[in-house]
């Protein structure tokens, strides 16, 4: 906590606006909007609901296809699903780890010939890193496809300098407990388009009709965010920048320390990018290193750290089997080899120094003891 959160939290209480509306969700919208640079923004219950009020306000139906990045966590596709559509997953590609160009193209190119484009495509900015996104917009206004930026996981990032999420049609941010900036649970969408917005306001709240009793046309969702947690979220909007200096500094350590180790390569940042390094990922060439990943994470694990896989791709997942998958290269699948070769470090912004050295050290034991 960034220590001014319960100013806010006591203005909701002693006001008692404790509901899903009021000055912490209104001020919280208009300050997100400004900070991406968007006219505006809804504050919802999640980047999931997020995604799904998106997914809504394009009209996407039963039998619809819509694209997605596969290197991702569920939620990105999850709310295709929702609406009874089809996805579509498109591999990543070397230089940011994100949605190939290339896979797209092809993608689209066999969708256009079928008559049966996307109704949306889904970019995600994997681990804080944005997307290709002058690659990926020209090829979907091509097609008159809009663009879901899934920013979840990259707010302070910036893209040719501009912030990340306010590329595509709408941009969606997480405030889960475990993204740079929390509000314990919740999410924000964000769109220049302002007339949809309202729209996802109406959606949002049980899509009750203008009317003096409850009245319904149309299937909401109970998606507002809580004016508690909006304050929450506005304490700590004031300490965003804070937050990426430090997720950097924790990243620059790592790569100082460790990146001299054999078959060892960090996630690069595309340049005139700006990740927030959310987390700090890199693979291991286990030919080279005499080590993997996998046996990594179980030699911190025995030592109470905790590292992780990077996303395990969504078109290998039981819940997607049978989707169509496009590569970024016809005879190898980039995001199965980075789930094969990816590790996650612990990257939190309040991680001492002790701490990390600490990971370090056990990181460069391991490398010393392979075989």
């Amino acid at each position: 906590m960034s220590g001014h959160e319960m100013k806010y939290i006591q203005e909701a209480f002693d006001t008692n606006w404790v509901a899903p509306l009021g000055p912490n969700v209104d001020a919280f919208e208009k300050e997100i909007a400004h900070y991406v640079g968007a006219n505006d923004a809804v504050a919802v219950s999640s980047g999931t609901a997020a995604i799904h009020l998106a997914l809504s306000l394009l009209n996407v139906n039963k039998g619809d296809t819509v694209f997605c990045s596969s290197l991702t966590f569920v939620a990105s596709a999850n709310p295709i699903i929702y609406q009874g559509a089809v996805p579509v997953f498109i591999d990543s590609e070397p230089d940011t780890w994100n949605m190939s160009p290339v896979g797209l193209e092809k993608a689209l190119k066999d969708a256009a010939s079928t008559g049966k484009l996307p109704k949306a495509v889904i970019v995600v900015n994997l681990y804080g890193q944005s997307a290709k996104m002058d690659e990926i917009l020209r090829l979907c206004e091509e097609y008159d496809i809009p663009v879901i930026e899934d920013a979840a996981e990259s707010l302070g990032s910036t893209y040719k300098g501009k912030p990340s999420g306010a590329f595509g049609k709408f941009g969606i941010f997480s405030f889960n407990g475990n993204k740079i900036i929390t509000t314990s649970g919740g999410g924000i969408l964000v769109s220049n388009d302002k007339e949809l917005l309202k729209k996802a306001r109406f959606l949002a709240t049980q899509a009750r009709d203008a009317a003096p009793h409850y009245q319904h046309s149309t299937t909401g969702f109970n998606y507002r965010m809580s004016n508690i947690l909006a304050g929450i979220g506005r304490a700590q909007l004031q300490v965003l920048e804070d937050r990426v200096a430090a997720r950097k500094r924790i990243f620059s350590v790592y790569f100082q320390e460790l990146n001299h180790l054999p078959g060892v390569s960090f996630m690069p940042e595309l340049e005139d990018t700006k990740s927030n390094r959310w987390l700090t990922a890199l693979t291991i060439n286990e030919e080279m290193a005499g080590v993997s990943a996998q046996t990594l994470i179980n030699e911190l694990t025995n030592q109470n750290i905790e590292a992780r896989p990077v996303w395990k791709p969504l078109h290998l997942q039981p819940l997607f089997e049978s989707t169509k998958y496009y590569p970024h290269y016809e005879e190898e699948s980039i995001s199965e080899r980075l789930f094969e070769d990816g590790i996650c470090l612990p990257s939190g912004s309040n991680m001492t120094n002790e701490q990390q050295m600490r990971i370090i050290n056990a990181v460069e034991n391991h490398f010393k003891a392979r075989v």
